[in-house]
C-alpha cells in the first residue's frame, strides 16, 4: 500500500511537471537562430524541409505537440464517461503534426482533417451508446429522488 502511494505520488508529481512546463515549450523555437535550413542538435539534425527556415519548423512541430501532449495527459487521468470525445482532438493533433513532420506535405492543417472523420464517426457512437445506457441509469436516480422527497412529504403529512 505505501508503494503504491509512492509511485502515485511520483506519477502525480510528474504530471505536474509537465502541465507546469509544456507552455515553455511553445517558446523553444526562439532558441533556434533565425534564416538556417539545418540545426544539429543533440538529438540529430533538424532540416527545414518545406518550411524554408528551422525555426519556423520548429514552432509548427511544437504548435502541435504541446496540445497534442496536454489532450493526451486529459485523456489518460480522466475517469470519466466523456473522456473518449477528447480523441477527437488528440486525432487531429495527430494528424496535423504528422502532417507537420512529413516533409513533402504542401498543405498543413488543410486535409488532416478528414482523415480523422472515421474517427469522429466511431467515438460518436460510442458516445452516443453510452450515453443511451446512462440515461436509464440517470431516471433511475431522478425517480428515486422524486420518492424519497414524496415519502418524506407524506412521512410529515402523518406526524
Amino acid at each position: 500500500m505505501k508503494n503504491r502511494k509512492r509511485a502515485s505520488l511520483y506519477w502525480g508529481s510528474l504530471i505536474v511537471l509537465i502541465l507546469t512546463f509544456s507552455p515553455y515549450l511553445l517558446y523553444i523555437y526562439r532558441l533556434i537562430p533565425e534564416d538556417i535550413e539545418s540545426y544539429r542538435t543533440i538529438f540529430g539534425e533538424i532540416k527545414a524541409g518545406y518550411f524554408g527556415d528551422v525555426q519556423l519548423y520548429v514552432h509548427w512541430v511544437f504548435n502541435k505537440f504541446v496540445p497534442l501532449l496536454l489532450l493526451s495527459i486529459l485523456y489518460i487521468t480522466n475517469k470519466k464517461w466523456w473522456s473518449l470525445a477528447i480523441l477527437i482532438p488528440i486525432s487531429v493533433y495527430l494528424f496535423q503534426l504528422i502532417g507537420v513532420l512529413n516533409d513533402g506535405n504542401e498543405f498543413v492543417d488543410e486535409i488532416e482533417f478528414i482523415y480523422t472523420i472515421p474517427i469522429l464517426i466511431i467515438v460518436s457512437l460510442i458516445l452516443f451508446l453510452i450515453r443511451k445506457k446512462l440515461l436509464i441509469y440517470t431516471k433511475a436516480i431522478d425517480l428515486k429522488t422524486e420518492m424519497d422527497e414524496l415519502m418524506k412529504k407524506t412521512e410529515n403529512e402523518t406526524k
